[in-house]
């Protein structure tokens, strides 16, 4: 597990900085119960407008308010409800599910294109499909961040961002928020859906 980014607690980053990591934040909180060292440093945080802006100020607090609230045990035991167990899991972090209403399908083929095209492919060790919302977090984390501007550019962020996040992000924050198992990850998800918000706007005003 990553530690917490320097973003969420300072405003002293730059915005593309604090961008990236802020998705490099979310996710692998939704790749795997977060660990508790991360936790403490969650919890430790300054709650006063993170550096990606104060429109996130609020859901930012809420989060470490659920941190708080909730111990390590009980914060990995609403991710094996949410998302694990053996079956068909209560919440899907698939794109592909909100987009077709299936797993494995058109949108899971259509994001392989596109990622090939950015020169991007699975690790082998990740058991989750790509249209996993950690794995298009981490994605768009290094079209931000990355070294090779011929790849890492706003023109591909925008892009990414309009195909495979921006149509069915939100459906799965409204079934976080209106879970009645999530208070982590319904803080999480009221996180998520402002950053969404804030990433939407900004790529509207390149349009």
């Amino acid at each position: 597990m990553m530690p917490l980014p320097e973003s969420a607690t300072s405003s002293a980053l730059d915005e593309e900085t604090a961008r990236s990591e802020l998705y490099g934040l979310l996710a692998p909180v939704f790749y795997a119960p977060p660990a508790p060292e991360w936790l403490a440093l969650l919890r430790a945080s300054a709650t006063e407008t993170p550096a990606a802006g104060a429109y996130l100020e609020e859901p930012w607090r809420a989060l470490v308010a659920q941190a708080r609230a909730l111990t390590d045990a009980q914060i990995a035991d609403e991710f094996d409800a949410l998302f694990g167990g053996v079956g068909k899991p209560e919440v899907y972090l698939y794109a592909s599910h909100y987009l077709s209403g299936f797993l494995n399908e058109k949108p899971l083929a259509r994001l392989r294109t596109d990622l090939a095209a950015l020169g991007l492919a699975r690790d082998e060790a990740m058991s989750e499909t790509e249209d996993h919302i950690a794995y298009l977090f981490e994605v768009m984390r290094y079209l931000i961040a990355g070294d090779d501007v011929a790849v890492a550019n706003l023109t591909r962020q925008q892009a990414f961002f309009a195909a495979h996040i921006q149509p069915w992000v939100n459906l799965l924050c409204d079934a976080l928020a209106q879970h009645p198992k999530a208070r982590f990850y319904a803080a999480v998800a009221e996180l998520t859906r402002a950053f969404m918000s804030v990433e939407a706007q900004g790529f509207d005003m390149l349009a």
